[in-house]
């Protein structure tokens, strides 16, 4: 199944990070907001962010936004007070990441430090707030050595299914397209972008898909498969 395959281009969300996206009509956004010194009011900063999801959420899939998905701060500038200060910008810009930015259990850390003793890993990571709070999350699990490549979305507004991530991934690596294999959960997503770039794909978290090279229910059976 994994042949030659030298490197891993990994997905995040539900691949090795999970509990992300924390958007329901339930989440009350202020309660994070205001611990960072927000000064807008509940209702106020709850409205922005859920428009500003919902704005993000439209865009995500159209053909239209691939190479050319809007950041975050304009997204937000957009649905906001035009008058809005720097500074309260970046609290809603920390409070939207607090609450797109999942957890990373530690058995699925453990399954990253056992596959860089087999693979080259590296992340193809779509994420709408910039990636600072992720990195710091790696780092606290030491996990931010482990690869030798990234490309974040946020950093330069390409996004899954672009091939574009994927083969810039595999520029940074300096390897074939041969020797690297996508792993995510999502078909549309992962899998399509992998096959636009002419990289094999194994799917996770149950995805399946006739052009896939395999599906797993997860990152750990894909880890035990290989007997790592």
């Amino acid at each position: 199944m994994i042949g030659e395959k030298q490197a891993l281009l990994l997905d995040m969300n539900s691949t090795f990070m999970f509990g992300e996206d924390r958007f329901g009509e339930d989440e009350d956004f202020a309660i994070f907001y205001r611990t960072i010194g927000g000064e807008l009011g509940d209702s106020e900063i709850n409205q922005l962010i859920r428009n500003v999801y919902q704005d993000l959420s439209d865009k995500y899939p159209r053909v239209e936004y691939r190479h050319c998905f809007p950041t975050l701060e304009s997204c937000i500038r957009c649905h906001g007070d035009p008058h809005l200060m720097t500074k309260e910008v970046e609290n809603i810009v920390q409070t939207f990441a607090f609450h797109e930015c999942g957890e990373i259990p530690d058995e699925y850390a453990s399954v990253l430090f056992a596959l860089d003793k087999r693979f080259i890993l590296s992340v193809v990571i779509d994420i709408w707030a910039p990636k600072e709070l992720w990195l710091q999350k790696f780092k606290r699990l030491d996990i931010h050595r482990l690869f030798k490549a990234s490309s974040y979305s946020s950093d330069h507004g390409m996004v899954k299914p672009s091939p574009k991530p994927f083969e810039l991934v595999v520029q940074q690596l300096g390897l074939s397209k041969s020797a690297c294999v996508v792993i995510g959960d999502s078909v549309r997503r992962d899998l399509g972008g992998a096959t636009a770039a002419g990289i094999d794909c194994i799917l996770v978290d149950g995805a399946q898909d006739a052009g896939a090279l395999a599906s797993f229910p997860n990152l750990l059976a894909f880890c035990h498969e290989l007997r790592l």
